[in-house]
């Protein structure tokens, strides 16, 4: 196959992404660059190119806007259970159980790791940091110990595999050309596997370090220093805001959500209801969350309930768009490697639409050895290269379009590798290795060095990979 200057262009542009992740640096604007560079030279019309700038991010956008708005959702809903104390009430039972510094540690992973897998990390950690971590410490636990919990589980497991709203899953099933089904179940398998293997392997690291419960430990705590104000302010607010109703939701709102991950569970397993397919299973959170938002709001005002969801809307899109905006120009890069997508972007008949990503495999394809281990285990490793910007989320692109690519030529169902690069983007730079990701928070709350956290979690979470990327392999 001959390849052309764009071709060229486009592999240099992968490598400058790449690098410029390695430097730690923000990799929007050479994205944009070499977006732009890639369809001038495609095209051989400059103003061609300044158009695929907007037409990538375009399509990016809407490729993606499921994403921005079931994150805007899902917020919203956790504003209105915030406004009337339901999210503290729905923790306040675990604090009876966390006797001794063990089951603290387990007990801080199963919350973590439940409302992570339905609201992401970012407020479970407040809302686990104010509420439980304390609690754990009285107990025997050491903060690091905490931390480690709140990381492994929620920046780790629950987002790696993002199960239930399934944005990473639709990242990288949709730059790897294929069904986000496949790589959601297979996503969630594998994480498992590295965070049973890396919260195990942690517990037994801690476990010399577990004291007998004592109110001491707590004072020795509160002493060892003040954390960044802004959480400060934030784990106040989720403070003795017990509001009339908020028992209420804060049993209505689980319950909800259990009984449609059953009905997912069922209509996956069993014949007697229909298949749910791609995004339905986050299309139906995404609703059912819609109306326990107005529910909520109108319970807490019937007066201002229109407005105030209105509000919650409003700030979900907010933190939506911050969360996830940088990704649309990254993504709209990778999508020109695409043959399915280039041709909006480009402007081109479908006939003449490149595909740049594959025609490289196909034309490297000898010098690529055909080992699935090596494929699987480079894309673990691409993974976790672009995890290093902090983010977790602005490699799936690239890892999704290598799998799509790489597939077929190494024997290798796309969907596996998409979950293994998953794996590695998410986990390493999802929060639990990288120390300028949401890694500050939980150590924050935790009151401990954010780079003693990494330290601590850094052997865990590589077998955790190592031996997922293995099973994987092995088992798809």
């Amino acid at each position: 196959m001959d390849l052309t200057a764009a071709h060229w262009m486009y592999l240099i542009g992968t490598c400058i992404i790449i690098i410029t992740m390695l430097f730690r640096q923000n990799v929007v604007v050479p994205s944009i660059i070499v977006t732009f560079l890639v369809g001038w030279i495609f095209t051989g019309s400059f103003t061609a190119g300044l158009q695929t700038i907007f037409n990538g991010s375009l399509v990016a956008a809407g490729e993606l806007f499921n994403i921005f708005l079931i994150i805007a959702i899902m917020t919203a809903l956790l504003h209105s259970l915030k406004s009337i104390g339901a999210d503290q009430q729905m923790i306040t039972p675990f604090q009876k159980v966390m006797k001794n510094g063990h089951i603290s540690y387990w007990v801080i992973i199963f919350v973590t790791y439940a409302i992570s897998l339905f609201f992401w990390p970012t407020p479970a950690v407040p809302l686990v940091g104010a509420l439980l971590i304390p609690v754990a410490v009285r107990s025997g636990l050491p903060p690091i110990g905490a931390a480690i919990a709140i990381s492994l589980a929620g920046q780790g497991m629950a987002l790696s595999s993002d199960y239930v709203i399934q944005i990473a899953p639709t990242l990288t099933a949709t730059a790897a050309g294929i069904d986000v089904g496949p790589v959601a179940d297979r996503a969630f398998v594998l994480s498992i596997i590295t965070g049973a293997a890396a919260i195990i392997i942690a517990y037994f690291m801690l476990k010399k370090d577990i004291l007998k419960p004592s109110s001491k430990h707590l004072t020795a705590w509160e002493n060892s220093g003040q954390i960044n104000e802004d959480l400060q302010d934030e784990a106040g607010n989720n403070q003795g805001r017990k509001r009339k109703y908020s028992l209420l939701f804060a049993i209505l709102v689980p319950v909800t959500f259990l009984i449609i991950v059953v009905y997912m569970a069922l209509a996956k397993f069993s014949d007697a209801i229909p298949v749910i397919e791609g995004g339905t299973g986050a299309a139906l959170i995404g609703g059912a969350s819609a109306i326990l938002l107005i529910v909520t709001s109108t319970f807490r005002s019937v007066r201002s309930s229109l407005n105030n969801v209105s509000d919650h809307l409003v700030k979900g899109f907010v933190f939506a768009f911050k969360a996830m905006g940088p990704v649309i120009p990254i993504a709209g890069f990778f999508f020109i490697g695409s043959g399915d997508l280039s041709a909006k972007i480009l402007n081109t008949g479908t006939e003449e639409a490149p595909s740049f990503l594959f025609d490289l495999v196909v034309a490297g394809q000898q010098y690529i050895p055909e080992s699935s281990f090596i494929a699987g285990f480079g894309i673990l490793l691409i993974g976790a290269i672009t995890g290093l910007d902090g983010s977790g989320f602005s490699g799936l692109p690239l890892v999704g379009s290598l799998s799509g690519a790489l597939g077929d030529s190494v024997g290798v169902d796309a969907a596996t590798l998409s979950a293994i690069g998953q794996m590695g983007s998410v986990w390493v730079g999802g929060g639990t290795l990288i120390a300028w990701s949401s890694l500050v928070a939980v150590a924050g709350f935790a009151k401990v060095p954010v780079m003693e956290l990494v330290r601590k979690s850094f052997l865990p979470v590589i077998i955790g990979l190592i031996l997922s990327t293995f099973v994987g392999l092995m088992i798809f």
